[in-house]
C-alpha cells in the first residue's frame, strides 16, 4: 500500500492511498490520477507500484517529469518519500507498512459526498405545524418556501425556454453564489444530456461541467448531490470535465416533474471561493423542483404552438391537393365515371385523374400511389399530376407518358421515393382500352356476365430506374363491363385481428354490386370496409376510380 500526497499549482492538496499496480498520471479523464493542471500532458507519467518497489516512467510528456528536482531520462526507481514533479504539480510517494501510523493526513470532512432522493429532501420537516418553537429545520423549510414563492413569481408568465433558463440561473446565483452553474436537459436515449444554459460569476458562459457519475446519480436516480471536495472523492476520480474546470465543491439537483427527470442543475466553485453545505443542496433541490414545472409548461406551450402550425400547414396542403384532384367528372354519353380519395393522415400520397381529350373522343383514367405518407408524398403526387396533365394534353400514348414522366421524376426525387401508377386511354366509340400498369395493384375488369380479370403490371414503378421500358396492354370494353382501379389502402385495410381486407373481398363486393350504379357500388365498398375494420385506423390512403360502359 502506498500513499500519494499531491500538491496542486494553487497550493491546495490532497492525499490518496493506492494499492500495488500501475497508476496513470495526467489531465485526461481516463487517467487514474486525473489532475486539474492545464500544463500536464493528457497522459504524462506512469507509476508502477509493487510490494517491493516503486518506479516512475515519463510517457513522452511535453514538459517532462522530475524526481527530487532532477529531470528523468528513463524509468526511475523511487525511494520512500521521493517527490515527483509533473508540470507544476508535486506528487510525494510514501510506502505504508502494515500497522504503520497514518500521520500528516488531514481528516476528511464527514459526509464528503452526500446523496439524497429529492422526494425525501423536500419533505416537510418533523415538527412542522405542531405549534412547537421553530427549529433550525423549520427555519430552513420556511426559507425554502420563501424561495419557491420567489421563483414561481419570477418565472410566471409566457416566456421562451432560453429566457426561462436564464432566470433559473439567476436564482441559482442569487441564493447559492457559485462561481459557475449549468442547466442540463435530457436529450436522446438513457442518460443523454445537452448543455441548455450556462453562466459564470465573471459574467460570461460558465464552463459546462458534467460527468457520467453526476448524470447517473443525479438525473437518472433523481438524487440531489453535494461534494465538499470533488478532487479527493473517489466518486469523481474519473470525472475529468469536473477536475479540468477547477471545481472542488459542487452541488447538483435533478429537474423532476410528474413525468420524470427532465435534466439537472449543477453549480460549482473552488474551495477557496465557496464550499457548499447541506442546506445549499436543499435550496437547489427546491429551486430545481420549481424550475422543472415551468420548463415542462414552456415545453407544452411550445408543443401546442407547433401543433397548431402543423395543423394549419396540413390544411393548406390538403386544400392544394384537392385543387389538383378532379372537382367534377366529365359526362360522357354511354359511360359512367366515379373517382374518390380519402387520406389516412390529412393529406394523401395518392393521386387520380379522370378526364376527356381529343374533343371528348377519349377518356383518360389514371391513378398513382407515391410510397410513404404525408406532405412529402403529396408533393411528389402533385409533381406527377403536372407532368401527366401536360403530356396527356399533347396527345401522348400511355407508354410515352410513363417513359417521360419516369425520367422526369427519377432526376428530381430522392432514391427511396417512387410511385406505382396505372394509366388508361379509352376510345369512347369502340370501347378499346389501352393501358400501362407501372407495378400498381392490378385493376379489376368485371364483365357484364360476371366473369372478371386483372390488368397486370407492364413495367416498373415510376422513378425507380432512369430508363425503364413500358409496354402497353389493350383490351375491349363491352357494354356493361366495369373497370375498378384502386390503391393498396383499400385491400390492406386491417381488422382488429390484424387480417387484411384483401383482393378476394374486394372482388366479392364488386361482383355483388355490379348491377347498381357505380355510386352505389362505392357506398357498398365503404360499408364493407367499415364493418371489416371495426374502428381500426386505416394505415394508408384509399383511392378508388370506377369506369363502366353502359349496357345497351
Amino acid at each position: 500500500m502506498y500513499r500519494l500526497k499531491v500538491v496542486l499549482p494553487d497550493g491546495s492538496g490532497f492525499e490518496r492511498d493506492v494499492s500495488a499496480g500501475e497508476l496513470l498520471i495526467g489531465r485526461a479523464a481516463d487517467c487514474d490520477l486525473a489532475l486539474a493542471d492545464p500544463y500536464l500532458s493528457r497522459h504524462h507519467a506512469r507509476l508502477r507500484l509493487t510490494d517491493a518497489s516503486a518506479q516512475v516512467e515519463d510517457l513522452g510528456s511535453a514538459n517532462g517529469t522530475l524526481v527530487n528536482g532532477v529531470r528523468m531520462e528513463s524509468t526511475v526507481e523511487l525511494k520512500d518519500g521521493d517527490v515527483i514533479r509533473v508540470s507544476d504539480t508535486e506528487v510525494r510517494v510514501r510506502r505504508l507498512e502494515e500497522g504503520r501510523e497514518t500521520i500528516d493526513r488531514p481528516a476528511e470532512p464527514a459526509g464528503m459526498t452526500m446523496l439524497k432522493p429529492v422526494d425525501e429532501l423536500l419533505a416537510e420537516p418533523a415538527g412542522a405545524g405542531d405549534g412547537a418553537e421553530p427549529s433550525g429545520a423549520l427555519r430552513d423549510y420556511a426559507r425554502r418556501l420563501k424561495l419557491l414563492h420567489e421563483v414561481h413569481q419570477a418565472l410566471a408568465g409566457s416566456i421562451e425556454l432560453d429566457e426561462l433558463l436564464g432566470l433559473i440561473l439567476e436564482g441559482v446565483f442569487t441564493h447559492l453564489q457559485p462561481e459557475a452553474a449549468t442547466v442540463f436537459l435530457r436529450e436522446g436515449g438513457e442518460g443523454g444530456v445537452r448543455v441548455a444554459a450556462s453562466r459564470s460569476a465573471s459574467g460570461g458562459d460558465g464552463e459546462p461541467m458534467v460527468s457520467r457519475t453526476l448524470v447517473d446519480e443525479v438525473m437518472v436516480k433523481q438524487q440531489a448531490a453535494i461534494a465538499i471536495d470533488a478532487l479527493t472523492d473517489s466518486r469523481f476520480a474519473e470525472a475529468g470535465s469536473i477536475l479540468a474546470a477547477g471545481a472542488r465543491s459542487l452541488v447538483a439537483a435533478p429537474l423532476v416533474d410528474s413525468t420524470g427527470s427532465l435534466g439537472m442543475i449543477v453549480a460549482h466553485s473552488r474551495l477557496k471561493a465557496r464550499s457548499f453545505q447541506e442546506e445549499d443542496m436543499e435550496l437547489l433541490a427546491s429551486l430545481a423542483g420549481a424550475a422543472a414545472l415551468h420548463i415542462r409548461n414552456v415545453a407544452l406551450a411550445a408543443a401546442a404552438v407547433e401543433h397548431e402550425r402543423l395543423e394549419a400547414e396540413l390544411k393548406m396542403a390538403r386544400r392544394l391537393q384537392e385543387s389538383i384532384l378532379p372537382k367534377e367528372l366529365p359526362a360522357v354519353a354511354g359511360y359512367e365515371l366515379f373517382g374518390g380519395n380519402i387520406p389516412s393522415r390529412g393529406i394523401s400520397g395518392d393521386y387520380y385523374q379522370v378526364a376527356t381529350r381529343r374533343d371528348g373522343r377519349e377518356i383518360v383514367v389514371g391513378l398513382a400511389d407515391v410510397c410513404g405518407k404525408g406532405m412529402g408524398a403529396s408533393l411528389i403526387a402533385a409533381t406527377l399530376e403536372a407532368v401527366w396533365s401536360l403530356l396527356l394534353e399533347e396527345g401522348s400514348a400511355p407508354a410515352e407518358v410513363f417513359s417521360r414522366a419516369n425520367r422526369f421524376l427519377y432526376q428530381r426525387t430522392p432514391p427511396d421515393k417512387f410511385a406505382t401508377a396505372f394509366l388508361a386511354i379509352v376510345d369512347v366509340e369502340s370501347g378499346v382500352l389501352r393501358y400501362v400498369n407501372g407495378a400498381h395493384n392490378p385493376p379489376l375488369l368485371i364483365r357484364a356476365g360476371g366473369d372478371y380479370q386483372e390488368l397486370p403490371a407492364t413495367g416498373f414503378a415510376l422513378a425507380m430506374l432512369p430508363d425503364a421500358d413500358y409496354e402497353e396492354g389493350e383490351i375491349a370494353l363491352a357494354p356493361g363491363d366495369l373497370l375498378i382501379c384502386y390503391t393498396d389502402g383499400i385491400v390492406e385495410a386491417a381488422s382488429p385481428e390484424e387480417e387484411q381486407f384483401g383482393e378476394d373481398r374486394l372482388v366479392e363486393v364488386c361482383l355483388a354490386g355490379r348491377g347498381g350504379s357505380i355510386a352505389e357500388l362505392d357506398a357498398s365498398l365503404q360499408r364493407a370496409l367499415t364493418e371489416f375494420t371495426r374502428g381500426v385506423p386505416y394505415g394508408d390512403d384509399r383511392t378508388l376510380v370506377l369506369l363502366r360502359r353502359s349496357p345497351v
